[in-house]
């Protein structure tokens, strides 16, 4: 539990440094460690139904549209579908593409009132590599953490 405690600590240092609203943000391994270690941390996928289904998933995650496709449009329902699935007192870790929708995710669901919420910066797949793809550097599934197709 020593473990989880100072990835927490080092979370909140960096939502501090970033000025994040939100608790903390979280490296794709510092995540996967604290789904394995704590109870009730609740990971929250954020992509599109097509990113869940053409590029993968992290097994046990909850999936809710932030934008929808095509056309990237906002969900509407967002905040209540995740009030419907996810309790506001759990630690609900956010998880996009990349870690830019998933901190608005954040940021939103901050505003309505969970507490211990955090960004996986890097997201599902990472930045691109000089051949333009993700999924190599960085990200959920360039660091072999675990994943099934959609």
């Amino acid at each position: 539990m020593s473990q989880s405690k100072e990835i927490l600590g080092v979370a909140h240092q960096r939502a501090q440094e970033l000025a994040l609203p939100y608790s903390g943000a979280l490296l794709p391994q510092e995540a996967a460690h604290l789904m394995g270690e704590l109870p009730g941390v609740v990971l929250v996928d954020v992509r599109s139904a097509a990113e869940w289904q053409f590029v993968g998933t992290v097994p046990n995650s909850v999936r809710i549209e932030l934008k929808t496709w095509p056309g990237m449009q906002p969900n509407p329902h967002f905040l209540a579908q995740l009030k419907e699935q996810v309790s506001p007192e759990a630690m609900v870790l956010f998880m996009c593409r990349s870690g830019v929708r998933s901190d608005e995710a954040a940021r939103l669901a901050t505003g309505a009132g969970y507490t211990s919420v955090y960004n996986v910066l890097e997201g599902f797949e990472g930045d691109k590599d000089a051949a333009g793809h993700r999924g190599t550097i960085g990200g959920w599934k360039g660091r072999g953490l675990p994943w099934v197709q959609g």
